[in-house]
């Protein structure tokens, strides 16, 4: 995020910097991290994970509906935000 500055003037979106060591700021970030270790358990090593394996894992991830987002789910709120910023 060297170009936080930058991308808050091009977006209208603040930029937050959570504190190091600070777990319970980032609680999105945390809640990703325990659906990743689902299908990555902590410690996993990844070389025998092709591209197509992450594709999939991210594909499963963005297309889960979550409460946070209304029950949408992510994939759906970047099309919407795609959508509402098209000329």
């Amino acid at each position: 995020m060297a170009a936080h500055k930058s991308f808050t003037i091009a977006t209208n979106v603040q930029v937050y910097f959570c504190d190091p060591r600070s777990p319970w700021q980032r609680g999105s970030n945390e809640n990703i991290n325990g659906l990743l270790r689902q299908y990555l358990p902590k410690g996993s090593d990844l070389r025998p994970f092709t591209q197509d394996d992450l594709d999939a894992i991210a594909r499963r991830l963005n297309t889960r509906p979550r409460k946070t987002l209304s029950y949408r789910t992510p994939g759906d709120m970047l099309e919407e935000a795609i959508v509402a910023t098209t000329p």
